[in-house]
């Protein structure tokens, strides 16, 4: 009896202790499977920032990840293949296929849902899938998974949030008054932007207008409003060129929607900057652009000039495609960006400058980061060439622009005296004018003088038109460490 009795009692223990276990075991996976605040996010990205200048998401915490991807409308955006493998040329081979399906089979595993319901979204050029994820484990499972490039919550877009409602990132839809000594007027009845004279964009026309060569703008649209970027593009002294809209952003609250919105401006963003690329040489008394017999493809790829939603970072991808695969397309002007590295966005630059495309970006515009944080992605890549704004007294940058090494040229866009007088433009309608800054202004006025160098020297290779660049620089052939080769003397660039 009494041997029953303490058998009884050692039973009664080990259960205690089993359940105990149990619910320890129980506490530590629901702490596990916690999604993380965005506070918490954005402290990871924070550190991450400043300590390496990017964020690391493939290597990042399990649950870091995880928390994103939920936050993020559930999408992870997986690149696949080795590393430099960025796109496909020609038939993808069985191995990259074989990882592909490998990752699919995965997921499908670990989530268990229906495959068509799984995959958002998969690239027929770049190595990438993008899939929805609703579980911790698969987030697990696909960090030791061989195969793999990076994984990103690609939709993901609360980090500038308070910076993008403070500034409107970069939409200005406002009519403004144009100060007199801002502008001079030319034959056969322009405005000169002020900053033109400075970078003798006159004195280049003796010898180039960008006549024969054709610039990709991926930015926000152009405005339907806006007769001189559509049926007046040719008046004046600009004659048999062409412009040309698209888009490739999904205005849509659904993450897998694939309901282009279409290739009208809504921002009023890249309206400006069409504006000082290519603006016909008019007689309406309205702004030229630097390129003013140049042929134009405009991509509506985002609602603004930051990449912080899943469907502006998938438009721009696409677009930068699409241009990449045209043989008229010699340089894509990109006033947009990001603090950290884009995975799609990345492949797809590498991918149009294996196509010989001249990529120029902005180096950054914003009131949070200039004190701290360099030149943003993806100008901060070798395959573009980084571009920012400066005052007209000297190498000072402009009140928000960034700077830094990776800076390649320096445009003067700002006056010293009046932060608000930067360079004039087209507005979003017929008639109406505005001011434009920053470094996009810097950025879509050196892709200008780079079609008129091209425009000079047809024959020449992408290389050869940026060392010719790199000679007009003011700097040359030296390289500050804020600036680059400088300020760009147009007619020096294209002589």
């Amino acid at each position: 009896m009494k041997k029953i009795m303490i058998l009884t009692i050692g039973l009664f223990l080990a259960l205690s202790c089993s359940e105990k276990d149990s619910v320890e075991i129980t506490n530590q996976l629901q702490e596990s499977q916690k999604i993380l605040s965005i506070d918490e996010i954005n402290n990871y990205i924070e550190n991450q920032l400043k300590q390496y200048g990017d964020v690391d998401w493939t290597n990042a915490p399990a649950n870091i990840l995880y928390s994103a991807v939920i936050h993020g409308g559930e999408v992870l955006t997986v690149g696949f293949g080795e590393q430099g493998q960025s796109f496909v040329q020609g038939k993808r081979s069985a191995q990259l296929n074989e990882v592909r399906n490998n990752i699919h089979d995965i997921v499908l595993k670990s989530e268990g849902m229906a495959k068509s319901n799984m995959i958002v979204s998969d690239d027929d050029i770049f190595n990438i899938t993008d899939i929805r994820i609703t579980k911790l484990e698969t987030i697990k499972a696909l960090q030791t998974t061989d195969g793999i490039r990076y994984l990103e919550p690609n939709g993901y877009s609360f980090y500038l949030k308070q910076e993008i409602q403070q500034k409107s990132a970069g939409c200005n839809q406002e009519d403004e008054s144009i100060h007199n000594e801002d502008f001079r007027l030319i034959s056969p009845n322009a405005r000169l932007p002020w900053n033109f004279d400075i970078h003798k964009v006159p004195q280049a026309w003796n010898y180039s207008t960008g006549e024969g060569i054709t610039i990709g703008l991926i930015d926000t649209g152009i405005s339907a409003s806006q007769n001189l970027l559509d049926a007046g593009f040719n008046d004046g002294d600009s004659r048999g060129r062409s412009v040309e809209r698209f888009g490739t952003y999904i205005d849509s609250p659904w993450w897998w929607s694939n309901n282009i919105d279409g290739p009208n401006d809504k921002c009023g963003h890249g309206t400006q900057m069409a504006s000082v690329i290519a603006s016909p040489r008019n007689d309406d008394f309205m702004s030229v652009g630097v390129a003013y017999n140049a042929n134009l493809i405009a991509y509506r790829a985002t609602s603004d000039v930051v990449l912080n939603d899943y469907h502006e970072r998938k438009g721009v991808s696409n677009a930068l495609k699409a241009l990449a695969n045209r043989n008229d397309v010699k340089i894509i002007s990109m006033s947009i960006g990001y603090p950290w590295s884009i995975g799609n966005v990345k492949d797809a630059v590498r991918y149009a400058y294996r196509k010989g495309k001249m990529i120029i970006a902005a180096g950054g515009t914003s009131t949070t980061f200039t004190n701290w944080y360099g030149v943003i992605f993806p100008a901060s890549m070798s395959e573009t060439i980084a571009v920012t704004g400066l005052k007209d007294n000297g190498y000072n940058r402009c009140n928000i622009c960034h700077d830094g090494k990776k800076i390649d040229f320096t445009i003067v866009m700002q006056r010293a005296g009046d932060a608000d007088r930067t360079i004039p433009v087209l507005g979003l309608n017929t008639g109406s004018q505005t001011y434009a800054g920053g470094s996009s202004i810097a950025t879509a006025t050196t892709a200008g003088i780079a079609a008129l160098v091209w425009s000079r020297n047809p024959d020449m290779s992408r290389d050869q038109v940026l060392n010719k660049l790199k000679k007009a620089g003011e700097f040359y052939p030296n390289k500050n460490n804020a600036f680059g080769y400088g300020n760009i003397n147009a007619l020096k660039a294209v002589k």
